[in-house]
């Protein structure tokens, strides 16, 4: 089993972890620029400027942090013991969903 590099305690009460061959094997391999960015992440997680329940599965959550035109969105899962990454990407767009947390 590969190291977990975080877990983060999130605004919505559930921790989320990545492990390290998730992050290089997926996350870096889908957005290299996101190369030198795990610190950015890590912070949309702890402290988002807002959250978005996703449409089509209620159990995935979307953190933004930032502004326009350019945001941090990070995908997450909730497993109910735990979250996973599934994605984070640099965004100018937002998708639709309710906003379930706000700062």
């Amino acid at each position: 089993m590969s190291k977990l590099i975080f877990e983060v305690q999130t605004p919505l009460g559930f921790k989320v972890r990545c492990s390290e061959a998730y992050w290089k094997n997926t996350i870096l391999e889908k957005h290299k620029v996101l190369k030198n960015k795990l610190d950015d992440i890590i912070q949309t997680l702890r402290d988002p400027s807002f959250i978005r329940q996703s449409k089509k599965d209620e159990n995935v959550y979307l953190f933004y942090t930032g502004s326009n035109p350019r945001r941090m969105c990070a995908v997450i899962k909730d497993r109910n013991d735990y979250g996973f990454l599934i994605t984070e990407y640099p965004t100018d767009a937002i998708k639709e969903g309710k906003e379930i947390w706000k700062k």
